[in-house]
């Protein structure tokens, strides 16, 4: 399965690259690739040193004003020329996606990603990874949009709230046996 990341390419605290570590290399042990923003920096790095080294396959999604922050040693760099080419391209090689902590960057991923799937123009599934309770706001606010009548269909079918890493994965690879 191709799983696609989004997250900070910022150094973190270890409260968020620990767990960060420990996912990814649940995505390389269990044979899954991962497909981020290609960043050898950050979070990002953590992710691709994980899945890497633990004999996943990585395939990279820049952009121009930052490929000199690509990671060499990829098995596919992609460079798109702008966001909106990088996030389509993100999503058109992923099976799956995986919001993880992040900043205006990844949330911007992840509201594009979830009005796509609102409205039917993917039917992949998304986690929101709420490490340590790092979106428990957004989770009320999607909660309160649901209960209010802005989402025109259950929060359940536009994105999974997984506490760690194991929970994320073993829901993509419930829901990749559900459409086998």
């Amino acid at each position: 399965m191709n799983i696609c990341v989004f997250c900070s390419a910022a150094d973190l605290d270890d409260r968020y690259v620990t767990p960060a570590r420990q996912f990814a290399e649940l995505i390389g042990k269990g044979g899954h690739s991962l497909v981020w923003g290609g960043s050898d920096t950050g979070l990002m790095q953590v992710m691709a040193d994980g899945v890497q080294e633990t004999g996943g396959r990585l395939i990279g999604v820049s952009v121009e004003f930052l490929a000199h922050k690509a990671r060499s040693g990829a098995d596919e760099m992609v460079v798109t020329r702008d966001l909106a080419e990088r996030k389509a391209q993100l999503l058109e090689r992923a099976d799956a996606i995986v919001i993880m902590v992040g900043g205006t960057g990844t949330l911007d991923e992840a509201t594009e990603i979830l009005e796509l799937r609102k409205h039917g123009m993917h039917t992949k599934p998304v986690v929101l990874l709420n490490t340590a309770g790092f979106y428990d706001g957004l989770k009320a606010q999607f909660q309160r949009m649901e209960a209010e009548g802005f989402l025109p269909l259950p929060l359940t079918e536009l994105v999974f709230f997984a506490e760690d890493g194991v929970g994320a994965l073993a829901y993509l690879e419930e829901q990749a046996g559900s459409t086998a």
